[in-house]
């Protein structure tokens, strides 16, 4: 039994030592040399305008959230897609629940307004 554990014990204690050789590498050959330049808070190439700790509007994090429940919802469609056939009319029916569900928050979120970025 343990015999069949060994490759990935192998594996997994090679993972460790590559992740700690690679951060003592990087301390080795490129040691830190702060400059003000460097130490600025990076904003797409800009100059930070304001504090950085300003709030967003709540638009951005319905958004971001819509972004994630959809992007969910792509990771089970397609292989649910690829093996639709061969799986039959129970995980038919349960994912047509599935996409129904997500189809009435879209349609609750557009009501609402969530989609509008004015």
């Amino acid at each position: 039994m343990s015999g069949s554990y060994a490759p990935l014990l192998i594996l997994f204690g090679l993972s460790v030592v590559n992740a700690i050789g690679m951060m003592v590498a990087s301390h080795i050959v490129n040691p830190r040399r702060p400059t003000p330049q460097k130490e600025m808070p990076y904003e797409s190439g800009m100059i930070p305008l304001g504090d950085t700790r300003a709030r967003f509007s709540v638009k951005f994090y319905v958004v971001a959230i819509s972004f994630i429940v959809f992007d969910l919802e792509t990771i089970f469609l397609i292989p649910w897609a690829v093996n639709m056939r061969q799986l039959g009319w129970g995980p038919f029916v349960s994912m047509m629940i599935f996409v129904t569900v997500l189809a009435v928050g879209l349609i609750y979120e557009w009501k609402k307004g969530g989609l509008e970025w004015n």
